[in-house]
């Protein structure tokens, strides 16, 4: 958790996080400082890594997304990982520097020998040095992890402690808000053995950015210009870079992404390694350029009204469970699961829900931002909301006339449910990211009469 100062600035939070000694690898194993969790420095959990070689690979390529900008390469950031606890199993999470790349690696049971003794979820501080002792893990090494001493609060300050300072971008809690959305509509494409993924892999550009389509063909992958029925979109192949640390431990690659058919724009896709211990999983945006902070897939999860009460009922319910059980959390809050899995997704804009598409479910974690910024900071949202507040939505039926700064434009619903917009940024991206200003707050203004 964030201690210390924080200050608003226009493009980051600087918050101040406080660690006993910086990361490192002892004799006596991996010791990651965590800056707070469900107690103040935390023993968030101790124990042998099982698979060490492919553990130390997995925290490197996570380490790593978090320090690069695949778009416009420049300096490498100092960002640190996320790390959940809950029960059984760790996950850490990071965005690149320009937020299109999404990193996770989940260690699983059978990958942790240890006790995870308290629930909860921090940042840990992955340094120069500790990466450079995570390389030299290898074969039959030992590897032991506990994160966080217990022996400390957060309150003390005295020689001992390290305070850094750590620009933490108001974009990762946008661009987690909008992965756990784009990935909960994802389903199974691909799944190839390790040797055909390792070729596969291998033979991809490391500087490509080009759009392209990959193809289940036999025991591997084809690479095509064009979306047909069952590809999977593959934007900029040099993202994926990543995952080669672990393609020696691995056991099949694992491809997830949404349907699409002949014509289709580009989409947002899933690539996971599987060793069996651990899953290392890399996310990439729709486009090179595109971050997940701008997708706009979250804005009506926060747009709803009756959805931000039921959020609190069902948030009041998480428990640190591995997967969130939707029917059994739709039992206990005495709602339908449409509206969990809606509550779920207002949840997740505040960090404290994630999606993980090899479980098919969600689960919990709480961020270290308070719940309404990812709203205050979306202009969309902001825009639609002033909209509404001037009275400058006119229904007709289902659709609706908005008048803004330059005019008034038509807000037309379509069966599906969704909006078009006669203005200028629809048009130009024609709902591929969410809607526009206008179709929100015709949205919300439906919302309040029951439409």
């Amino acid at each position: 958790m964030s201690v210390g100062r924080s200050t608003v600035c226009a493009v980051n939070v600087v918050q101040t996080y406080r660690y006993l000694q910086p990361s490192a690898l002892r004799d006596t194993g991996l010791d990651l400082q965590t800056c707070g969790g469900p107690a103040a420095n935390p023993r968030f959990c101790s124990g042998f890594l099982t698979t060490p070689a492919a553990a130390a690979a997995g925290l490197l390529a996570v380490a790593e997304v978090a320090r690069t900008r695949y778009h416009q390469p420049v300096s490498p950031a100092s960002l640190d990982p996320v790390v959940t606890g809950s029960q059984d199993r760790l996950r850490f999470e990071s965005f690149s520097g320009c937020c299109g790349v999404y990193a996770r690696m989940d260690v699983v049971p059978a990958g942790f020998d240890g006790e995870i003794v308290g629930h909860g979820t921090t940042n840990v501080d992955v340094n120069p040095p500790l990466r450079e002792a995570l390389a030299r893990v290898g074969g039959i090494d030992p590897l032991h992890l506990a994160v966080g001493p217990d022996d400390l609060t957060v309150s003390t300050m005295d020689d001992t402690v390290v305070e850094r300072k750590v620009p933490l971008p108001g974009r990762w809690l946008r661009g987690f808000a909008e992965v756990h959305v784009l990935t909960a509509g994802f389903e199974p494409r691909a799944e190839i053995p390790a040797a055909e993924a390792t070729a596969f892999l291998r033979r991809l550009p490391s500087n490509d950015r080009s759009v392209l389509w990959a193809v289940p063909a036999g025991r591997t992958l084809r690479l095509t210009s064009r979306p047909t029925p069952g590809a999977v979109c593959l934007a900029g192949a040099g993202r994926l870079t990543a995952l080669r640390g672990l393609l020696r431990h691995a056991h099949t690659l694992r491809v997830y992404g949404p349907a699409v058919r002949a014509g289709a724009p580009a989409v947002a896709s899933t690539w996971e390694l599987d060793t069996g211990a651990l899953r290392l999983s890399l996310t990439l945006s729709p486009e090179p350029y595109r971050g997940f902070s701008g997708e706009g897939a979250a804005l009506l999860a926060l747009a709803g009204d009756e959805v931000i009460d039921d959020a609190q009922l069902v948030g009041a319910l998480l428990s640190w469970e591995p997967t969130i059980d939707v029917a059994a959390l739709a039992d206990a809050a005495g709602l339908p699961d449409d509206r969990v899995r809606a509550a779920l997704a207002q949840l997740g804009t505040a960090g404290r829900v994630g999606y993980d598409v090899a479980e098919g479910a969600y689960f919990h974690r709480v961020m270290p931002y308070d719940a309404g910024r990812a709203e205050r900071d979306n202009p969309r949202l902001v825009g639609a909301r002033a909209l509404v507040e001037q009275g400058a939505v006119r229904r007709d039926g289902e659709h609706a006339t908005v008048r803004g700064g330059d005019g008034d434009y038509r807000v037309r619903r379509l069966p599906d449910g969704s909006r078009t917009c006669t203005c200028r940024w629809w048009a130009r991206h024609q709902g591929q990211r969410g809607p526009c200003r206008h179709a929100l707050a015709a949205s919300m203004a439906a919302a309040e009469v029951g439409v």
